[in-house]
């Protein structure tokens, strides 16, 4: 609940006078949007991460996240857009999902 109070107020100061910038406000919801982050799954950075290992029919399986730090805008889109077998879904808002990409390209440099 605190949490959410944080990312309500931080939306709040960004959407009027811009407290944060768009790189820490993609942050916040990166690491947490919606309840459980991308983080877990996607790394710090975005560079993707092990999920789990698991057997499947007697052998070894390992489930990993993809790095999402190059993908491009429309893509990032597209993608949190859809139903994913593992991935839930966020219900995002264009602003969040351009605030995510920003702070995932500002990684980079």
């Amino acid at each position: 609940m605190k949490r959410l109070l944080l990312l309500l107020s931080a939306l709040a100061l960004w959407s009027s006078e811009s407290f944060i910038t768009e790189g820490e406000y993609g942050q916040m919801l990166y690491e947490n949007p919606r309840g459980i982050g991308c983080v877990h799954c996607h790394g710090k950075h975005g560079e993707g991460a092990l999920i789990a290992r698991y057997k499947e029919e007697g052998r070894a399986v390992e489930l990993r996240a993809p790095d999402i730090r190059k993908v491009p805008l429309r893509k990032l889109k597209s993608s949190l857009l859809r139903r994913h077998r593992v991935m839930p879904t966020y219900f995002l808002t264009d602003k969040e999902i351009r605030a995510i990409f920003h702070f995932l390209h500002e990684e980079e440099s």
